[in-house]
């Protein structure tokens, strides 16, 4: 049976994604049709506990499905994880008559909100926005094809001028956990080798495949870089293949850092939020609780916060060796 709501409220917390506008958009329209009050929480947890809301109208989302970032703002909140600013946060969701919640953000925003939802006994919806695209249970999250795809493009430009002077470009992408960013790129951009956390970096194998490039008269090489790989990221990686081939290749690193979480968001990026949003609100009205909202086979899932927020996407290491393959 569908659980009779008045008042729902959304956050976006943790790293922006391009795409959140988009899930924003589809949230507070569904509810609307719903006859639903909508309520943004600015600054993610925290404007919970300091009880930043605003009722939102249809009005409220024009003209925002193009735009990258998020419109309610985000922040990370460490007296979010304290009982006190839990307490605190509770209190301005009941003084709202706030029936149920949703909140968009990765591994740590879910935490909080399993955490939060047991504590207070509020239903809780997920939905997965993280261009690093490593939560369980959804192929795909908000901003993850808009990142690799703004790194393609950054990457295909520096190929010009790497190939224009002979050049080594280690080139260093996010992914603190995960190289799922890295993975996909590097083989899009046609990198000569990819290196990430999931994978042991052996620096010998790494300079002999160069070396290869380098006698095959290759005029310039990438390598893609994710910034959780074990060996120390670009710039160390850059320093001791530079000490061995220093004769071979005149070496750059260059780090692309926040430009990946920008830009617009990509049509895919654009659907999948709406897609997300809808199902979410939906979920609430039909009594769900303590759920992320995924897509699996291109099919919507509810999958349980606690199995999201324990678990990590299985990395496809056939990938690397499919990367390794082209790059002979």
């Amino acid at each position: 049976m569908e659980k009779k709501l008045k008042k729902i409220a959304l956050l976006t917390s943790g790293g922006d994604a391009p795409g959140m506008n988009a899930c924003i958009r589809a949230v507070v329209r569904t509810g609307l049709y719903h006859g639903l009050q909508m309520i943004g929480i600015y600054r993610g947890y925290q404007g919970m506990i300091e009880g930043d809301f605003e009722e939102m109208s249809s009005r409220s989302v024009s003209n925002i499905i193009h735009r990258g970032g998020t419109i309610l703002k985000s922040a990370r909140s460490k007296e979010f994880r304290t009982e006190e600013g839990m307490k605190r946060a509770w209190q301005y969701l009941k003084a709202e008559r706030i029936d149920g919640l949703i909140t968009i953000g990765g591994d740590g925003t879910f935490r909080g909100a399993n955490e939060f939802s047991k504590k207070y006994e509020i239903p809780v919806i997920g939905i997965p926005g993280t261009i690093d695209n490593d939560m369980f249970g959804t192929d795909y999250t908000i901003g993850y094809d808009t990142a690799i795809n703004t790194v393609i493009e950054s990457v295909d430009k520096i190929r010009d001028t790497a190939h224009s002077h002979d050049r080594l470009f280690f080139i260093e992408v996010m992914g603190r956990d995960a190289g799922l960013i890295a993975i996909r790129t590097g083989i899009a951009v046609g990198a000569e080798a990819i290196l990430v956390p999931e994978s042991k970096t052996d620096i010998e194998t790494l300079i002999e495949d160069l070396e290869l490039g380098w006698m095959r008269k290759k005029s310039s090489s990438i390598v893609i870089v994710a910034e959780g790989e074990e060996a120390g990221g670009a710039f160390e990686i850059a320093k001791m293949v530079g000490e061995r081939m220093k004769d071979r290749y005149d070496i750059r690193v260059t780090v692309l850092g926040h430009i990946q979480r920008g830009g617009q968001p990509t049509c895919m990026d654009r659907v999948r939020a709406s897609r997300l949003g809808v199902a979410a609100v939906e979920a609430l009205r039909a009594g769900k609780s303590n759920v992320m909202i995924g897509i699996q086979n291109g099919q919507i899932a509810h999958v349980p916060l606690e199995q999201s927020v324990k678990h990590h996407s299985t990395f496809d290491s056939n990938l690397l060796r499919i990367a390794k393959l082209l790059s002979y």
